[in-house]
């Protein structure tokens, strides 16, 4: 998986079409990332203790990660990763403009 927490990205299909948002949680096993404000889907809630409220609750969905390309902070355009070894560290970085991500 190429995309990791706290990646700016944006989504590429779906009713979020060209929305950006950052990625809160990645889960490798079910190939899904959880990107803030994107993917909102509504529970209801049932109170479990006395004194709990219950209600409709709006909250972030798992997206497929084939959905979604990271965003490069320096040039601001979705992009791939490329990755460079550099003092033995492998780096990634954007194909558009060549900065370390």
């Amino acid at each position: 998986m190429n995309i990791k927490k706290n990646d700016t990205v944006i989504v590429l299909s779906g009713k979020d079409k060209g929305k950006q948002g950052k990625v809160l949680e990645t889960m490798p096993s079910a190939g899904k990332v959880l990107v803030q404000g994107i993917n909102i889907a509504t529970t209801h809630v049932k109170p479990r203790r006395q004194g709990e409220e219950g209600g409709i609750i709006r909250k972030e969905a798992p997206l497929y990660v084939s959905k979604v390309m990271r965003v490069c902070p320096k040039c601001n355009k979705p992009t791939r990763a490329a990755y460079k070894l550099e003092n033995g560290v492998k780096n990634r970085v954007c194909k558009k403009c060549g900065e370390i991500i």
